[in-house]
C-alpha cells in the first residue's frame, strides 16, 4: 500500500493547492457500477472483461466530471471528497473508488483529459494503433504484457514476440490468438524476459503495480491509470479515451 499512500499525499495537496478544501464535507462525490453496454458499448470482440462479467466499470462523479476505474468489487458509494481522501483502501473496492474519483477531480480540474473509457469500434482501433506506438517508440522490443486486453494482444502478437500474464484463473493455461496466458507468478520472470512492459492500469485497483515498476520501461494502458501517470509521471496509453 505504500505505493498509494504516496498518491493520497499528491492528492491532498492537490486539493488544498485547487482550494478544494472547502467543499470536503460536502457530499460531492458518488460511484457507481456501469453496465457493460454503458462502459463499453458493442465493440466488434465479445471477449473482453467488461463483457464476460469478469469486471466492471465504477464511475465516480465529481460536479461536473467523470472518473472512471475498472474493479472486480463492484458496488455504488456517496460520500463526501473528504472521506474518500481518508478510504483505507484496504480492498479492490476502495482503492477503485479512491481512484476512479482522483480521475474525475484531475478531470474537473483540467489535468487529464481522458478519464472515460472507449467504446464501439473505438477499442478495436485503438489495439490496431498499439503496434504503430509501440514501433515509433520503442523499436521491436520483447513485451511482457501484464492483464489479458484481448484485441491489443492479438493485434502485437502479430508483431512483436509477447508473453502475457492475467490474475483471472479462468484465463490461465488458455491460448488467446496463439498466446498462452501465463500465471501472474510468472510476471517477475516474464518481465526479466522483456523489453517493454505494458501493464493495465488496474493494477493500481488491484495493489499490485509496484511489482510491476522499476526494471524495465513500462507503459500503463487504458483509463484506470489517468490521474495516477499524472501524479506519478508514468507512460500512458489511452488512444481513445473520452
Amino acid at each position: 500500500m505504500h505505493f498509494l499512500e504516496g498518491i493520497r499525499e499528491k492528492f491532498y495537496r492537490l486539493v488544498k493547492d485547487r482550494h478544494l478544501s472547502g467543499e470536503e464535507e460536502i457530499k460531492v462525490v458518488s460511484a457507481r457500477p456501469l453496465t457493460p453496454e454503458e462502459a463499453i458499448g458493442r465493440p466488434e470482440r465479445r471477449d473482453f472483461p467488461l463483457l464476460k462479467g469478469k469486471e466492471t466499470m465504477i464511475q465516480a462523479s465529481f460536479k461536473d466530471a467523470c472518473g472512471q476505474a475498472y474493479t472486480d468489487m463492484p458496488g455504488n458509494y456517496q460520500s463526501t471528497l473528504k472521506e474518500v481522501l481518508t478510504l483505507p483502501l484496504r480492498n479492490n473496492y476502495e482503492r477503485a473508488i479512491f481512484i476512479a474519483t482522483l480521475n474525475a477531480v484531475m478531470r474537473h480540474l483540467k489535468l487529464v483529459d481522458k478519464t472515460i473509457h472507449c467504446r464501439d469500434q473505438e477499442p478495436g482501433l485503438c489495439a490496431a494503433r498499439l503496434v504503430e506506438y509501440v514501433r515509433e517508440r520503442f523499436g521491436n522490443p520483447r513485451i511482457a504484457f501484464i492483464g489479458l486486453q484481448p484485441a491489443m494482444v492479438n493485434s502485437l502478437a502479430a508483431h512483436f514476440p509477447i508473453r502475457v500474464t492475467d490474475l483471472n484463473p479462468d484465463n490461465v493455461g488458455q491460448r488467446k490468438d496463439g498466446v498462452l496466458i501465463e500465471d501472474a507468478s510468472r510476471t517477475p520472470e516474464i518481465i526479466e524476459w522483456s523489453d517493454l512492459v505494458l501493464a493495465t492500469g488496474t493494477t493500481a485497483v488491484n495493489d499490485t503495480l509496484s511489482g510491476v515498476v522499476g526494471r524495465k520501461p513500462v507503459v500503463f494502458y487504458g483509463v484506470t491509470i489517468s490521474g495516477i501517470a499524472r501524479l506519478a509521471g508514468y507512460e500512458q496509453y489511452c488512444s481513445f479515451g473520452h
